[in-house]
């Protein structure tokens, strides 16, 4: 312990306390007679400031405070993978079990399990010069991830003793190395690191490659690179926790750490109840197998909230030091927001805009910029990417956490409440959305998909837009007064809005579409738009360009991929051409008899 302290202050999470000469900031502490855990956020002169991660409730002015002479930090190791934590990296899971209703006080920072033994294949021997970031062992934690045990940061030296493959708990000693003054550093198989510091890299890389999600919407029109960031907008009932859930379950990152940070409780229970039952697309293994959630909802102590996600982007960097992509889900940010602007208000700081603290967007860039594509210290790659929530009051994007957002994400997803209520899910905008990640993919989809697919994606959304600006027309004097070569217009977007943008997350065929399919729905759909329009240009009238039928089995299409797959395109092309073969044919024959026409007429 490093100093011991005396509360004279209690207002909810925030407690000030005397005589803390000897504490540092960011300290953590053990505060009252039930040692409820805490974090010291400021000191003046001999009094301290405290935020309490734990509910205050019962304690009392005068009662000790006591320093652990270390900042709040996670214990990591294996045993993560496939558990769910509240704020600061308790087992909910094991409270549970021990048939508890609530989270009791006084309950520490017990987090992984000690007694649990893990079969450890030794990957180094005695003699080996090690360094901070080096893998000298190996547990298979789950059929998905290899968990590889590594030298903790600040040790290096050589390997003096190291035991035998086997069976080992979390505190047995694996290793003994010395340094170049001889001294011994006992190396164990977890370590622990302060969850407001990223954990170090040898150098950021470019971002290169996508993030491949299974949603059509993002993956070709607002694509996410790995170790990118995004967020997700949204007003109540607009999909953000589904839209999250979707991409949790079907991206391929090796891992994924969801976050709920202030949400409902049954959002989570869906999570918990979901992801053991789902199999991964990918492996064909439970999604469970790769997933770390990190719950603390809305009813939770609101401190312990605000540490959420910095709990939540440690062990994500952990596991990318291993060589792992990591997908973070956020959700959401706003109300991690709000918990600042509570306990900012708690500890009388000078509001800023409506009543966020002045440091929001700062503290917002710091968690972002966690994010990224990076060399590590043991020479492997690894990506964290971070997907964020945001829940705007109203669905208002000009507030200060979407404001904010914005600035920092490279893909934009706006949720929009109109499509929610017209049941076009997921409700991305295509609108008011953007990706910047585009022009850094254009290489990874010539090489992996094709080369013209950016180009198609252009030319539709370019449609998309076109049509934005003909319904304000519409809208006052009706769609019958536009000409035939604005009309097309109109009806292409609703194929591209109902048949590729609006996907299913609950139907079997259509809840996830690989890339190489996404693509020749792309074709299809221009295939169609080209042919029906040159037709038109050459006067055919719109009456007999669309084809309700052919348009019919072209908006079908996505619910039939995976029976038939190439063979569906290719037959959707052949008769796309056939038909506006004949239909060109017997115009132009048209043309040259008057009588004719007036037939076709």
């Amino acid at each position: 312990m490093s100093g011991r302290g005396k509360i004279f202050h209690i207002n909810g999470p925030v407690v000030k306390a005397e005589d803390m000469e000897d504490f540092k900031v960011r300290e953590m502490v053990m505060v009252g007679s039930k040692r409820l855990i805490g974090e010291v956020i400021s000191l003046e002169r001999e009094i301290g400031t405290i935020q309490v991660y734990e509910d205050t409730t019962g304690l009392k002015v005068g009662q000790e405070v006591l320093g652990t002479g270390k900042p709040l930090s996670v214990r990591l190791g294996p045993g993560i993978i496939g558990n769910i934590f509240d704020g600061i990296e308790r087992p909910l899971s094991e409270i549970y079990a021990s048939g508890l209703p609530y989270i009791p006080d006084s309950l520490g920072l017990s987090s992984l399990d000690k007694k649990k033994m893990w079969d450890t294949k030794i990957i180094v021997k005695s003699g080996d010069i090690l360094k901070a970031g080096d893998i000298f062992a190996e547990i298979k934690e789950t059929k998905m991830i290899v968990h590889k045990l590594m030298i903790p940061t600040g040790f290096q030296g050589k390997v003096v003793s190291v035991v035998k493959d086997g069976y080992y708990s979390l505190e047995d000693i694996l290793l003994v190395i010395s340094d170049e003054n001889g001294k011994n550093y006992e190396i164990r198989m977890y370590q622990e690191w302060p969850v407001r510091q990223p954990r170090p890299v040898q150098k950021r890389m470019p971002l290169g490659k996508l993030l491949i999600t299974g949603q059509r919407i993002i993956d070709t029109f607002f694509p996410l690179a790995k170790g990118g960031t995004a967020a997700i907008p949204g007003g109540f009932g607009t999909g953000k926790t589904i839209t999250q859930h979707q991409l949790a379950k079907w991206s391929d990152a090796n891992l994924i750490v969801y976050i709920g940070c202030g949400e409902r409780g049954n959002e989570m229970t869906e999570v918990l109840e979901d992801f053991p039952k789902i199999k991964d697309p990918n492996t064909g293994n439970l999604l469970i197998e790769r997933t770390v959630l990190i719950a603390n909802t809305s009813n939770m102590p609101v401190a312990a909230r605000e540490a959420s996600i910095y709990t939540g982007i440690t062990i994500a960097e952990y596991f990318r030091d291993m060589g792992y992509n990591v997908a973070i889900m956020a959700d959401s940010t706003s109300r991690w927001a709000e918990a600042l602007r509570e306990i900012s208000g708690r500890l009388e700081e000078m509001p800023a805009e409506e009543g966020y603290p002045a440091y929001l967007a700062s503290r917002l860039a710091a968690f972002y910029e966690r994010a990224g594509y990076f060399k590590n210290l043991n020479g492997t790659d690894g990506s964290i990417t971070i997907i964020g929530a945001v829940s705007p009051a109203g669905g208002d994007f000009s507030e200060p956490v979407t404001k904010s957002t914005k600035r920092l994400v490279g893909t934009f997803l706006a949720l929009d409440r109109e499509l929610a209520y017209a049941r076009h899910f997921p409700s991305i905008n295509w609108i008011l959305s953007y990706s910047g990640y585009l022009s850094i993919l254009k290489d990874w989809f010539r090489d992996n998909v094709a080369s013209d697919l950016l180009d198609i994606r252009s030319k539709l959304m370019g449609i998309l837009q076109e049509e934005n600006k003909l319904m304000d027309i519409v809208k006052l004097v009706g769609e019958d007064v536009l000409p035939d070569e604005q009309r097309i217009i109109l009806e292409i977007a609703r194929i591209i809005k109902n048949g590729y943008l609006q996907q299913s997350a609950f139907h079997p065929q259509d809840l996830y579409t690989d890339i190489p399919n996404q693509y020749y729905m792309l074709k299809v759909i221009d295939c169609l738009y080209e042919r029906a329009y040159q037709c038109i240009k050459k006067g055919i009238p719109l009456s007999k360009v669309k084809e309700d039928q052919l348009f019919s089995e072209i908006i079908m299409m996505k619910y039939k991929i995976k029976e038939q797959k190439l063979k569906l395109f290719h037959q959707l092309i052949d008769r796309i051409n056939a038909y506006y073969d004949s239909l060109e044919k017997t115009y132009k024959e048209g043309f040259t008899d008057e009588n004719k026409i007036s037939e076709i007429e």
